[in-house]
């Protein structure tokens, strides 16, 4: 600090909505791109952000955190559906969400439709299980991409802790789409891309709002 560090005031910041190392990177990249900021150490693990500035006050701090997705002292930007930065982050963590739903989801489904042919099985019951099996796979899915990140376990800490209502929403349009298009529970070359389409489109808007409003993924 080039022989001046009692001109820097140290700030220390609760931020909401951290969940791994990519988010204290976002954070701490919104932090550093003020003028005046010197450094900036940010821990999901603590929530919290600890700033070494020059000249810049919390109100300028905790504005840079917020417009980057997260929230200070339990608030975030006041809400609206217009950010395009956020429908961004919101389609990609969807898409993640639907790729793990889709593997055990449709796996369930193409073993009762060409495997387990005369299993007995209702339409319902293999839906169910076609839901759940989406719900495991998607889990696993996340765990495997965090785990690169933060550990096997901390990655399945956060996986399990990612939002159910985005992948029981997207599972149930999903199974709903496919038994109004084929009258059963069946994988069609007509029936796949609308079921995707639509396991996509429901929970992206409640996906939107949750980064939005509180800094959270679904995924």
């Amino acid at each position: 600090m080039d022989g001046s560090a009692s001109e820097y005031a140290t700030t220390t910041l609760d931020v909401g909505g951290m969940t791994c190392e990519s988010c204290e990177s976002t954070v701490h990249r919104a932090l550093i791109s003020l003028d005046g900021v010197e450094s900036a150490i940010v821990s999901h693990a603590d929530s919290s952000a600890i700033i070494h500035s020059n000249g810049v006050g919390r109100e300028a701090l905790t504005a840079a955190i917020r417009s980057s997705g997260y929230s200070v002292d339990g608030l975030g930007l006041d809400f609206n559906w217009s950010d395009a930065s956020v429908w961004k982050q919101s389609a990609h963590n969807t898409k993640w969400c639907l790729i793990g739903c889709s593997i055990g989801d449709f796996g369930t489904i193409a073993a009762f439709q060409f495997v387990f042919t005369d299993s007995g099985w209702s339409t319902m019951s293999i839906m169910i299980l076609a839901i759940i099996n989406g719900l495991l796979t998607s889990i696993a899915l996340e765990t495997v991409i965090l785990a690169k990140q933060l550990g096997l376990y901390e990655g399945f800490k956060v996986a399990i802790g990612m939002s159910f209502i985005s992948m029981v929403a997207m599972e149930s349009s999903m199974n709903v789409t496919d038994y109004l298009i084929t009258g059963g529970a069946m994988l069609t070359w007509s029936a796949v891309p609308i079921m995707l389409l639509v396991g996509f489109i429901t929970p992206w808007p409640y996906n939107y709002w949750r980064l939005k409003k509180f800094g959270k993924a679904c995924h």
